[in-house]
């Protein structure tokens, strides 16, 4: 027979910031039912307002009596949209019911067991409460009185117990362990005890011969509280006795609150006023010693305060969860302790004796980077391994070293809602989360960390805190429940927010009492972790003076803000003075170098985190309008000293590449949504972001070219973990280039520089940094120039050197780059990045020759060890006379008609030298010498000609060109006449102007084609050049009513003009008749109506011309 069951478990979901589920407590009447009783459930601790509603509604489903074939009402509707028939009723007291009989509801038989939740009728975005099940029929014991685990009476009380089972019993009722009552073959059971004057705790067990179930339960007698000092040294939360392991003393602090007994593994979670708490009277903290531990055994406990609310200790080191410990295995957390059976809620795990954590050397001694050489790689470890652990880091640690980075920083990894989470939403700010390993896994990473030189800082969630926190739960609209907001009573939490941008439930940093529990929790990290630097989250909602609809006010500098985050400031570096302190404002420079400033005279002053996503992926996606992010400079943030930890991308931005691949520019056949082509970019981007001084971080798999967007699944979803991308040499690419420079960057003083300049705002895509260390002696580098091409085409560009000489690729092992001119250019590919330096760097393979002078020859082989730089020299190294490049300026003029013989050369030299020049072409070979800077050679015929010029006192000196001398072409003009519109269309060549008389009338042009109107009747044509021996065109066109032949009498040929444009068939006839030649003409050209007479012999003939409407017959005469 079945056991009836009432659970309350919260589905083991990713319990996302700003994830809306609600816990909820929930009761049935009657307790025990078949699948054909009709019952009332009744649900409590769920407040719709916080999703927005005011209605809740019924999800359901049930299960078979084998608990298989799950199937849903068939009245649940859809999650968007529940169906009104399970809408819940408001009872007005904070409770909503429903009732209904199984088989009905869910139209099925066989029913074993039910589950339901209540939900926002639309149930998007976690509007929900968690999973809730009962038990259908079978065997069942169910309390009726009293109604709650814990019940206060007065001194004297008699209390009277009822319940009742499904089936005939045996009851049987235990007081503190001791039997007082027995009663057997009944289902309805009542008792009523002697006057109670101590708390007892009662078990009550019921048997029907073949199962046993039992409840238990307490009344409380209200315990007097001793009023004791607080032993000194002591700190809320659990303090060990280093002395003796057997002992630990727990503090709380609950302000207001009456008493709080200790619950736990000890006392077998009973309440007990051997574990109540004593009371300081000063400080209102509640104490207790615990004694008679087992050292290094697993206990756990919670403290029930004012016997209404089980709380785990607010500075719990260690929590263990009903809902999600059982799916954290035992390879990520070896021996996690099971969760208490029977107890609900978070409670604390407590060990004495465990032997402390030796550090190795390299965490003992460790100093983290400067702020100028800082590199953090951010990471969130759920994402970064499939095995999600402090050890799967650890075991990648080579790869982040060998990526050059000297910092991570872990999204956060105190204890928060669920197990699989961007870590925002924070329960326990002191415990480790477990889903990510155990407290000595974290330990081992960080000292490995630190022996390959990488800090480690931690992202902190101080702002805000979800409804699991013990100091949300003391003092909420739910008595204790973890879907209460905060009431005006909550000494640590707003009743809403002071901000505009609140998640959860709103810190009060105005109170002594929140203060102290941030101060002491960071104290705790760094003592206990050796964490190097702390990343601090939403720090604009540090103030009291703002309410969340005033995204102005929380903009603006917050005096309160300042003083209160500057304190915690202290905090950390009272514990370590090199201590990292990073603050993500994203505010308004007014107030953020407050911070970047406090304490600088100390060698101090906080970081804070430089968003420049914006600009960097512009410049990738080749849209360079928006892409000057020359914000990455502290200088040009306007800070004092290197302030800005500046990044590209970071959990909370979209992914470069995928950007790149969806939005990207192109230009013919360049597509930055190509893959190939914007990983390519990448190396770029890296290179104008890591040369700039300052702080900088990057975000995981951004080295290889990540390309999945944030919301995929959805913003703060699982990612795809794509360490193949590794074995991808186009990505591996980016991860070699970045890795490059940051060993560049953090091995070289330059790179700490505060003399940078940058021209990173040109439309062109062009982009430049130049540093200068004026430090810098002997071989150490001095000067830095860096270009880019962000644009879509090659460009040439005039790198910024500092000085004309050697200058060194260094991240091309240092391949020599000789600078003759500060004028000198290169040509950058689109997507091209460059970078030189004065020197080479001993960072990298150096392959250049031994060569003093940077003429090409190697100093063993040079005969000539001092050539001026940049000079033409030898095999041996010695100079070679040669000129400049644009020494000898040559101009060709063509002849002025063909054949006319009178084309011309004439040169120009910019050096005054004895030149000799021979000429060699057409019909020609001649020389000549010229002492000066001009010459030339007059009255040439067209075609080719090599003109050779030497120097008498340099003899191995010769410098060819080959000239062309043209001549101009022939004229030519082709007419078309438009009979009906009268008018003429002319194309001509050979002419760069053309003069055209057409009845007299004279117009110039260069255009190669001309219209003209014509007259009725004759029309005189001439077309020439200026140049007279082109020749001339000339044409007489007539334009009719009817056709005409002309001339007549003719010799060569005739003209037909036809009256409109058409086509026609012409036919020459003798006198006898006889056909002499036939054919086609048409208006649309002067060519084309005109036909030849060659051939004919002279004499008088008949000329038909026949068209679609014209019929007409002319008497020619061929001479």
């Amino acid at each position: 027979m079945k056991k009836f069951l009432l659970l309350f478990l919260a589905m083991a979901l990713p319990l996302l910031a700003g994830a809306q589920q609600q816990n909820a407590t929930a009761s049935i009447d009657p307790p025990t039912f078949g699948e054909n009783t009709e019952i009332t459930i009744t649900i409590t601790g769920v407040d719709p307002s916080q999703w927005g509603v005011s209605d809740l509604y019924m999800w359901m489903w049930s299960y078979d009596e084998n608990d298989t074939n799950e199937q849903n009402s068939p009245t649940n509707g859809t999650w968007e949209s529940s169906n009104e028939a399970q809408i819940m009723v408001n009872n007005g007291d904070g409770s909503y019911s429903f009732t209904f009989t199984p088989t009905t509801l869910y139209n099925r038989t066989g029913i074993g067991r039910i589950g339901f939740l209540a939900k926002a009728k639309n149930g998007t975005g976690d509007k929900k409460t968690q999973d809730l099940f009962a038990e259908v029929g079978g065997y069942q014991l169910s309390l009726i009185n009293p109604t709650k685990q814990v019940t206060e009476i007065a001194a004297g009380t008699a209390v009277t117990i009822e319940a009742v089972t499904s089936d005939n019993s045996t009851f049987t009722l235990l007081a503190n362990d001791v039997e007082v009552d027995s009663q057997t073959g009944i289902t309805e059971y009542t008792f009523t005890t002697a006057p109670l004057n101590a708390t007892t705790n009662f078990t009550l067990t019921a048997t029907n011969g073949s199962e046993t179930l039992s409840e238990s339960f307490t009344y409380l007698i209200p315990p007097t509280v001793v009023e004791e000092a607080l032993p000194a040294g002591l700190k809320n939360g659990i303090n060990y006795n280093e002395a003796d392991p057997t002992k630990a003393t727990l503090v709380l602090f609950a302000p207001g609150k009456s008493f709080a007994h200790v619950i736990g593994s000890f006392n077998n979670w009973q309440i007990s006023d051997d574990y109540l708490m004593k009371k300081d009277p000063t400080t209102g903290q509640f104490w207790l010693e615990l004694t008679g531990l087992t050292p290094q055994t697993n206990y756990s406990f919670q403290y029930l305060v004012d016997l209404s609310i089980n709380i785990a200790d607010p500075y719990s080191t260690t929590i263990l969860d009903p809902w999600n410990d059982q799916f954290i295995t035992d390879i990520t957390y070896p021996n996690l302790p099971a969760y208490p059976e029977g107890q609900s809620e978070a409670v604390t795990l407590l060990r004495t004796g465990d032997p402390e954590y030796i550090w190795s050397a390299a965490t003992t001694g460790f100093t983290p980077p400067s702020k100028t050489d800082l590199v953090i790689y951010e990471l969130l470890i759920r994402d970064f391994d499939e095995r999600h652990s402090f050890a799967a880091v650890e075991d990648r640690l080579d790869y982040l070293a060998t990526l050059g980075v000297n910092a991570i920083e872990l999204m956060p990894v105190n204890e928060f809602d669920g197990n699989e989470s961007w870590g925002y939403n924070p329960s326990f700010h002191m415990a480790l989360d477990k889903y990510y390993g155990s407290p000595e896994a974290f330990k081992q990473l960080i000292d490995a960390c630190h022996a390959r030189g990488m800090a480690v800082i931690v992202d902190v969630v101080y702002n805000h805190a979800t409804g699991q926190h013990p100091y949300v739960r003391l003092w909420n609209a739910t008595n204790g429940t973890t879907s209460g907001a905060p009431t005006e009573e909550n000494p640590f939490f707003n009743t809403s927010a002071t901000h505009s941008y609140s998640v959860f439930n709103d810190f009060d940093h105005s109170y002594q009492g929140t203060r102290d529990y941030v101060n002491q929790t960071l104290e705790y990290w760094i003592e206990e972790y050796k964490i190097d630097g702390f990343r601090w989250d939403l720090t604009k909602g540090f103030t009291q003076n703002c309410s969340g609809s005033n995204e102005g006010c929380t903009n603006a500098t917050q005096a309160d803000r300042v003083a209160v985050l500057k304190g915690y400031a202290d905090t950390q570096w009272a514990m370590d003075d090199d201590f990292l302190v990073i603050f993500e404002h994203l505010g308004g420079l007014q107030e953020e170098e407050q911070w970047a400033d406090y304490r600088i005279d100390e060698g101090k002053g906080i970081m804070l985190w430089n968003k420049m996503t914006g600009p960097y992926n512009e410049a990738t996606m080749g849209y360079n309008s928006g892409s000057d992010f020359s914000g990455a400079s502290w200088k040009v943030k306007g800070f004092k000293q290197p302030s800005a930890v500046s990044y590209m991308e970071s959990h909370d931005e979209e992914r470069l590449m995928f950007k790149n691949l969806q939005f990207g520019n192109s230009e013919g056949s360049y597509n930055v949504t190509n893959l190939n082509t914007a990983l390519h970019r990448m190396k770029a981007a890296g290179g104008m972001f890591f040369t700039i001084p300052g702080p900088k971080m990057l975000w995981q798999f951004g080295e290889l070219g990540y390309d999945i967007s944030i919301d995929v699944p959805d913003r703060t979803g699982n990612k795809p973990i794509l360490w193949e991308y590794f074995d991808d040499p186009e990505r591996k690419a980016i991860y070699d280039s970045w890795s490059d420079l940051i060993k560049l960057r953090t091995g070289e003083a330059i790179f700490e520089t505060t003399e940078f300049t940058l021209d990173l705002g040109s439309s062109s895509g062009i982009k430049q940094i130049t540093l200068t260390d004026p430090n810098a002696t002997g071989d150490a580098i001095k000067f830095v120039t860096v270009v880019a091409n962000f644009g879509l085409t090659p460009i040439t560009m005039t790198p910024d050197f500092a000085e004309t000489g050697a200058w060194y690729e260094v991240l091309e092992e240092n391949k020599k780059y000789v600078v003759t001119s500060l004028d000198q250019t290169i040509e950058l590919a689109p997507g091209e990045f460059r970078l030189f330096a004065n020197n080479p760097s001993s960072l990298f393979p150096d392959n250049n020759i031994p060569d003093a002078d940077h003429d090409g020859v190697a100093d063993a082989d040079d005969l000539c060890n001092n050539t001026p730089l940049g000079a033409t020299v030898n095999l041996e190294g010695c100079e070679i006379f040669t000129l400049p490049a644009d020494n000898f300026t040559l101009l060709a003029t063509g002849e002025s008609c063909r054949n006319s013989d009178d084309g011309s050369i004439s040169v120009t030299t910019k050096e005054v030298l004895e030149y000799n020049v021979n000429i060699t072409g057409t019909n020609l070979q001649t020389s000549d010498t010229f002492n000066g800077t001009e010459w030339s050679l007059e009255m040439l015929e067209a075609g080719t000609y090599e003109i050779c010029f030497t120097i008498a006192s340099e003899p191995d000196f010769e410098q060819c060109f080959e000239v062309l001398i043209t001549q101009p072409e022939d004229l030519a003009v082709s007419s078309k006449v438009n009979t009906s519109a009268r008018s003429l269309s002319l194309d001509m060549e050979g002419g760069e102007r053309y003069i055209i008389t057409l009845n007299g009338y004279t117009y110039e042009t260069s255009k190669s084609t001309y219209d003209l109107p014509l007259k009725e009747g004759w029309n005189e044509l001439s077309v020439k050049t200026a140049v007279d021996c082109q020749g001339e065109f000339k044409e007489t066109i007539f334009v009719g009513e009817n056709a005409m032949a002309y001339p007549n009498p003719a010799r060569s040929y005739i003209n037909i003009s036809l009256p409109s444009e058409s086509t026609a068939t012409y036919f020459i006839y003798d006198l006898l008749g006889n056909l002499i030649q036939k054919g086609e003409v048409n208006s649309y050209s002067t060519m084309n109506n005109r036909v030849s007479l060659i051939g004919i012999t002279p004499g008088l003939y008949l000329l038909h011309i026949e068209g679609s409407d014209l019929k007409e017959t002319f008497k020619i005469v061929k001479q």
